[in-house]
This record gives C-alpha cells, sequence and structure tokens, in this order.
C-alpha cells in the first residue's frame, strides 16, 4: 500500500505532462518533443518563485503561466510557419527547440550545469493510516493533478472552448467551414496543454527535491510513452496510462528490485502492449 501511495503520486507528475502533449497532438497531429522543454521552463520558473516566496502553491500558478507563455512561443514562432508541412517537419523543428532550451537553461546565468535543491517546506500536514504514510508534499502534488483534471474535465465537457477542441481534433476542416476560429482555438489549447506542462515541472521539482537543466530528458521520452499507450491524442486514455506505467514501475521495482534501469520498463511495457493493440490501450485519435 506503501507502494501504491507512492506511484500514484508518481504518476500525477507524468499525467500532468503527458495529458498536454496528448491534448497537442489530438489538435495538431505534431509531436512535440519540445513540450518537455517546456516542462523545464516551468520547473525554472516555479523555482525561482518559491526561492523568493516559499510558496509552493506560488510556485506552481508561475510554473503554469510560464509553460503557457513558452509553449504559445513555439506555437507561433516555430510550428505555425510549418502547419501545411510534412509532419516530420515540425517534428524536427520540435526537437531542435527542446535541445535549444536544454542548453539555455546549462548556462550559468539561467539553472548552470548543477542541480539546484528545492527542498520545499510541505504545504500540508503528513497523513498516516497504520503503516502507511503520505508526506506533505506527495499530498500536495496528488491534489494539484486532482484539480487541475478535474479544471480540464469542466473545460473539455462544459464550455464552448472544449467543444471547438473535440471538433477541431475530429476534422480541422470541417470545423473551420462550420465557423469555428481555428487559430484561436488551437492557441488556447496549446497554451492549457502547456500550462500543466510547467505545473508538472513544479511538481515534479517539489517531489524529488531538485530542479536542474537536464531534468527535461526522461519526461521527454517517458511523456510520449505514456501518450501512444493511451493512445495518441486520447486525454483520457493518457490519464489512465500515466497512472499505470508510474504504478508498474514503483510496484515491481519495490517487489524484485532494480533488474533493469526503471526508465526502461516504460520502453518494454510500451513494446509488449503495441504487439498486441498498436493503436495503444484506448485507441489513437483519427489523423
Amino acid at each position: 500500500m506503501q507502494d501504491l501511495v507512492s506511484g500514484i503520486a508518481l504518476g500525477s507528475t507524468y499525467v500532468l505532462l503527458a495529458i498536454g502533449l496528448s491534448m497537442i497532438y489530438g489538435i495538431l497531429r505534431i509531436i512535440h518533443v519540445a513540450h518537455a522543454g517546456v516542462y523545464v521552463i516551468g520547473a525554472w520558473a516555479g523555482y525561482l518563485v518559491w526561492r523568493s516566496t516559499g510558496s509552493l502553491l506560488l510556485a506552481v500558478i508561475a510554473g503554469a503561466v510560464a509553460g503557457a507563455v513558452a509553449g504559445v512561443a513555439v506555437l507561433q514562432l516555430v510550428y505555425r510557419p510549418m502547419l501545411d508541412k510534412p509532419r516530420y517537419v515540425p517534428l524536427i523543428a520540435s526537437v531542435g527547440v527542446f535541445i535549444l532550451v536544454a542548453d539555455l537553461m546549462a548556462k550559468p546565468w539561467l539553472l548552470g550545469p548543477n542541480p539546484h535543491q528545492m527542498n520545499v517546506k510541505p504545504p500540508l500536514p503528513a497523513l498516516r493510516v497504520g503503516d502507511i504514510g503520505v508526506s506533505g508534499t506527495a499530498l500536495f502534488v496528488v491534489l494539484t493533478a486532482a484539480l487541475l483534471l478535474v479544471m480540464l474535465w469542466l473545460v473539455f465537457s462544459r464550455t464552448q472552448v472544449g467543444l471547438r477542441w473535440q471538433a477541431i481534433a475530429a476534422d480541422r476542416e470541417l470545423a473551420g467551414a462550420s465557423g469555428i476560429d481555428v487559430n484561436r482555438a488551437v492557441l488556447s489549447n496549446f497554451a492549457f496543454g502547456s500550462a500543466l506542462a510547467g505545473a508538472a515541472g513544479v511538481a515534479y521539482a517539489a517531489y524529488t527535491g531538485s530542479v536542474f537543466a537536464t531534468m527535461g530528458d526522461v519526461p521527454s521520452y517517458k511523456a510520449f510513452v505514456v501518450v501512444v499507450l493511451g493512445g495518441l491524442g486520447n486525454v483520457w486514455g493518457t490519464v489512465v496510462a500515466g497512472f499505470g506505467l508510474a504504478l508498474l514501475e514503483t510496484l515491481l521495482i519495490a517487489n524484485f528490485g532494480y533488474l533493469l534501469p526503471r526508465d526502461a520498463l516504460a520502453f518494454i511495457v510500451l513494446i509488449l502492449v503495441l504487439m498486441v493493440r498498436p493503436r495503444g490501450l484506448f485507441g489513437r485519435a483519427v489523423a
């Protein structure tokens, strides 16, 4: 049960990062590798705010805002001129943006080459039921993820913005012909998904206690694995896959040790699932 709790906390960070990636793929059909760079920018902004204020809540908000701004900048400056190009063109550009962000973050005037400790004061009291304990930081991460997922569900199911996103994901040309402002909808989708990535960066930094320039390297492919497992463009499938992968990693390591590197398990699971269900566990969005 203790390992289950740890897996849920870790899965919350996986989900927040991967769900934004799934949203962006669903509406633009772009493999947005630079999403992991947005994650690092959000973590950096959150770290600066936390260091100045000591508030983890303000740090998460700052990370979300920084992530949204960075994501919109990538959309407008990099992807917008490439939307009519073959899909590999924005993919290559996205990889370049991710490498650029990592290199810039390693500069001494930003994060620098060394990790920064982010030993946050637990914003919530720790919980203990019998032998099962949950730290205040882990509880905050889980509750933050839950709140953002509820907010996302409300946006998707109860607002015109969410309905426009779904219409564009189903058929962009038909949505535009129906009077939907496609550019504005894509912009809002990108901003929301990127805000989730920025918040995920802060949550992961708080959970692990450190921020560093290359912290997006592993999440860049871990999020991709989660999105493919859930079904490309399937937002709620991504949620299930994110929590499922984190729980599987945690429970396997707790019971069998490090027979393989933890991050290798994600690809083993991906290969096994795709051998049985090439469209992912819940099916992908129609391309």
